[in-house]
């Protein structure tokens, strides 16, 4: 599965309104998409409260994998963006 490493945009990092966000796009793509720490256990990244216990904060490096690269783009695009903001 191609992967790749972001950056978390998001002002105060993936707590629930971006893993909300991510969460439903994932959910919406139909395909397996895991968040993980550089070195850490992946998650499901269809599960808010999964990414959520990442800890991620603003600018934590995510690696990203996905199933498809189309998948991994949008939601790696929305790791990267501050969902806060919007």
């Amino acid at each position: 599965m191609p992967s790749t490493t972001v950056a978390v945009g998001s002002a105060v990092g993936l707590h629930a309104r971006p893993a909300t966000i991510i969460a439903e796009a994932v959910g919406d793509a139909g395909s397996t998409v895991t968040l993980a720490l550089e070195g850490g256990e992946p998650v499901d990244a269809g599960s808010a409260l999964m990414i959520m216990t990442l800890g991620a904060e603003k600018g934590t490096t995510v690696v990203v994998t996905a199933e498809d690269q189309a998948t991994l783009d949008a939601i790696a695009t929305l790791v990267a963006k501050d969902l806060d903001a919007e």
